[in-house]
């Protein structure tokens, strides 16, 4: 591999990552400003999101390099990324996706169960539990030695795993969706897929917003089966309403000119507890 396209890969790719991520969750926070104003609206939540911007933008730069690695070596076939959908059977590029995140799923749920160990905790995770409530910006907004452990698996996987680049396309797709919309801090899918077939399935909002407030359960990232497995769900969040009633209230204030009242976030980040180990 010739260092100097490594290195023009991993400019580009941190580039691309980076500005996919300023524009997804820009879309999402403008969204959460117009849909539930005063959520995410005080000065405190201000200077969290402006924290979580830089920890995210840094985790672009990692994430970008192991990506790039996996680029250049796709551009000398040496990775088992492929181009021509005849190359294998067509079923295989739907499966590819579901292979490819339950895979990611699966080493998402070990490891960040293995983070929220007290020694691992303060060390590695606790940059993104910081962010209390998290917005559309926490989506990236790691310690970099967290972004380390997550930022190969992909790549590592295009490497042993076929996958169709389109395919790899709606993988990546996936993640940004869901690691942006899981921490929006309400729930953007209707209320009878949350409860219905789909959100015993899958995690949304509802779920994963539950972790970031009790912390030692809801481990997982797209899927709950390894969470329904280990005994480690403990379901979907039902206080969202109270907290938009509190973000609404707390909007109103500031429109008469009451300012920022209480910590400002609508989510308790004052008393919320401690973290819990992961055993």
């Amino acid at each position: 591999m010739q260092l100097s396209l490594f290195l023009a890969a991993a400019v580009f790719l941190t580039l691309v990552i980076g500005l996919r991520y300023l524009a997804v969750a820009g879309v999402f926070a403008w969204l959460t400003a117009r849909r539930r104003p005063g959520l995410h609206g005080s000065e405190r939540s201000r200077r969290q999101q402006r924290r979580e911007r830089r920890w995210s933008l840094l985790s672009a730069l990692i994430y970008a390099v192991p990506a790039a690695a996996a680029l250049a070596a796709y551009r000398s076939g040496g990775t088992a990324i492929y181009a021509d959908a005849n190359a294998y059977p067509l079923w295989w590029l739907p499966l590819s996706v579901l292979v490819y995140l339950f895979l990611h799923d699966t080493w998402f749920y070990w490891t960040h169960r293995a983070m929220h160990a007290r020694r691992l905790f303060p060390v590695m995770h606790k940059v993104h539990h910081d962010s209390r409530p998290p917005t559309a910006w926490a989506a990236m907004s790691f310690h970099w030695t967290e972004s380390l452990s997550g930022a190969f698996l992909i790549p590592a996987l295009s490497f042993v795993i076929p996958i169709h680049l389109g395919a790899l396309a709606v993988v990546l797709a996936v993640m940004t969706l869901f690691g942006t919309t899981n921490h929006l801090g309400w729930e953007i899918f209707p209320r009878r897929l949350v409860h219905g077939s789909f959100g015993k399935i899958v995690i949304t909002a509802s779920h994963h917003h539950r972790h970031h407030k009790d912390y030692g359960s809801n481990f997982g990232l797209y899927f709950r089966f390894w969470d329904r497995l280990m005994r480690t769900d403990t379901g979907v969040s039902g206080d969202f309403g109270r907290e938009e009633r509190e973000a609404r209230s707390r909007a109103d204030r500031r429109r008469l000119g009451g300012g920022d009242v209480g910590d400002g976030t609508g989510s308790g980040a004052g008393s919320e507890p401690g973290p819990a180990p992961a055993e």
